[in-house]
């Protein structure tokens, strides 16, 4: 275009020059020839310049011609092969956000509380796989590995003291979010170096159980307790009867069902232990350890279960022999509170105290002199905790009332939690490892979170449909291999020492 305007312009400048030339005056006739000789010239000349002048804007033109013609043919033929019609738009880069996405919190503590409880299942099963290999290899072979647990065990203990902080209220918002956050970055960092403790020592366990070469000695443990158990459950079952004779429904409330619930577990493991035998003999090595496995699980539930009815057993006897002397020590700390407030040194908060303790200890001394049965294991507990009330020392009896009350707790609790532990949360393993903690340090302190897991455990398995209820139609492998032993609820294999890594070694068998 601005070539075409220029040639256009040097066209008709030079029209313009000349049509515009001034006219001059005539002269004077009568002029020589020379002279008209010279004009003829001059006149030639000025014809001459004036075609020369036409070459360059001609070529000029012509140029631009062939130029917009070479355009327009290109942008034809562009036009016909291009297969998106329209003009394409600019891409726009995206914009990418240097922050990175954040996960919200409820997630966060779902993450947590799973991760718990996988720590948890974890170190309960290497524990329970450990004794077996005890029975086999003796004391000082499994030392080392008992040593790596108790490791992994310190680290779960710290990831459960920190979901119990956070659980007590870390405020939210603002700078107390971050606080949460970090809390429980910090639970599942715990649980992860529990499990990395455990995933390393595994292939050593491996070697030291030597399952694949060693099958007939580890099976010939698994039946001999096995064997042991089946011929204990006859005298627990009685034991547990003369329980029921001799204190209240409340005293043996915590162990109703154990029998019928061991004899389940021996069930489940007398079928695996000769699925285990017969593929031995076949060489089927890795589904007879699978089996093995799983029989050993059920055995050990099955102790727990029949050792827990022993335990209360002699729980409660102890608490019988205790309750006496504990209640006199206890009146003891109540006059003695009872003169300091008398001295004015008290304030009415703990003079109401006082008239608690008052009832509390009268209602104990009316079950001592009546008729009646009553739960020694529950009066210790009213009195140790009427004493603690008044802020009473826990030495001499009042102390050893509080530790067994608490161990009795605790020792309910985990037995619950370890024959269920398929369905139970991290809420009530929280509670159980903090009254554990408490059972050393605090005995007294111990009593009520144990008895909140155990209730918190109980609904746990309420709500995870738990398909127990006491008959033999209830000894399927499903059932027992997936809620009740812990086994993989997906259908894998039993689990074994180790971390998430290696727990789950080996594929399921058919069928």
């Amino acid at each position: 275009m601005l070539g075409g305007a220029a040639g256009v312009v040097w066209l008709v400048l030079p029209v313009m020059t000349i049509n515009a030339e001034v006219p001059v005056a005539a002269t004077r006739a009568g002029p020589t020839a020379g002279r008209a000789g010279q004009g003829a010239a001059a006149d030639q000349e000025a014809d001459g310049t004036s075609a020369a002048d036409l070459v360059l804007p001609l070529a000029a033109v012509g140029g631009v011609g062939i130029l917009a013609g070479y355009g327009y043919v290109r942008r034809t033929r562009r036009a016909r092969t291009r297969t998106t019609p329209g003009v394409a738009a600019p891409v726009v880069p995206p914009v990418v956000s240097s922050r990175p996405p954040v996960t919200p919190l409820p997630l966060l503590e779902r993450q947590a509380g799973a991760a718990l409880v996988q720590a948890d299942d974890c170190v309960r099963t290497s524990r329970a796989e450990l004794s077996f290999a005890e029975a086999r290899s003796g004391p000082a072979a499994v030392e080392p590995f008992h040593r790596i647990l108790r490791e992994a065990e310190r680290e779960l203990a710290a990831a459960f003291a920190i979901h119990l902080r956070y659980g007590q209220g870390v405020p939210e918002g603002g700078e107390e979010e971050a606080a949460r956050r970090q809390a429980l970055a910090g639970i599942v960092g715990r649980c992860a170096e529990a499990g990395r403790r455990l995933d390393a020592a595994a292939p050593g366990f491996d070697r030291l159980r030597a399952l694949e070469r060693e099958m007939s000695g580890a099976l010939e443990v698994a039946e001999g307790r096995f064997r042991e158990l089946t011929g204990r459950s006859g005298a627990v079952e009685a034991t547990l009867a003369g329980l029921h004779a001799h204190y209240p429904a409340s005293a043996t409330d915590a162990v109703t069902g154990y029998v019928e619930q061991a004899k389940d577990r021996l069930v489940f493991a007398t079928t695996h232990l000769n699925q285990a035998r017969q593929a031995a003999d076949l060489e089927r090595t890795e589904q007879a350890v699978r089996e093995l496995r799983a029989a050993e699980g059920a055995v050990g539930q099955a102790d727990t279960l029949l050792t827990g009815v022993d335990q209360l057993a002699d729980s409660l006897a102890e608490a019988a022999d205790l309750v006496p002397a504990a209640l006199t020590g206890a009146e003891a700390e109540r006059e003695r509170a009872r003169a300091q407030a008398a001295a004015g040194a008290v304030d009415g908060a703990s003079r109401s105290l006082l008239d608690d303790t008052d009832a509390a200890l009268a209602a104990v001394r009316e079950e001592l002199t009546g008729d009646r049965p009553y739960d020694p294991l529950g009066a210790l507990r009213s009195i140790v905790r009427a004493v603690s009330a008044l802020g009473a020392g826990q030495d001499g009896v009042l102390g050893a009332a509080a530790w067994l009350v608490g161990r009795g707790d605790v020792r309910a609790a985990d037995g619950f939690v370890a024959t269920h532990r398929g369905a139970v949360g991290a809420g009530a393993r929280t509670l159980l490892a903090t009254a554990e903690r408490l059972l050393g340090t605090d005995p007294a302190a111990a009593d009520e979170p144990a008895l909140e897991a155990r209730e918190l455990a109980e609904q746990d398995v309420r709500m995870h449909g738990n398909p127990y209820s006491g008959g033999a139609e209830h000894t399927s492998g499903a059932v027992l291999g997936g809620v009740l032993l812990g086994e993989d609820p997906d259908g894998g294999p039993p689990l074994a020492f180790g971390g998430p890594d290696t727990r789950k070694r080996g594929e399921p068998h058919p069928g």
